[in-house]
């Protein structure tokens, strides 16, 4: 996504149980103890216990997930995030 076009990212989290992210361009798996969500500043994984989603908007990037938060992970940016063969091919 162009710099021009980027959601701005917030992440504000409520006594450790109410999570609101905003930036969120996709969801890519979720369950009761892991959400798996991507940003333009890559991707974020959150660890929890009952963890459910309670608001999902991709297209304003808004992001609600209501349990007990036990840690929220940046693991890279979405350009590193890419299969083998897009980096060699570049």
């Amino acid at each position: 996504m162009a710099e021009g076009n980027r959601i701005p990212h917030t992440v504000i989290l409520n006594e450790r149980n109410e999570l609101k992210i905003s930036g969120v361009t996709d969801v890519d798996s979720f369950d009761e103890e892991k959400v798996v969500a991507y940003t333009d500043l890559g991707e974020l994984i959150i660890s929890g216990d009952e963890l459910h989603i309670s608001r999902l908007d991709v297209e304003s990037g808004d992001l609600s997930i209501e349990g007990n938060i036990v840690s929220m992970v940046y693991a890279g940016s979405q350009a590193k995030s890419k299969g083998f063969f897009s980096r060699l091919l570049k």
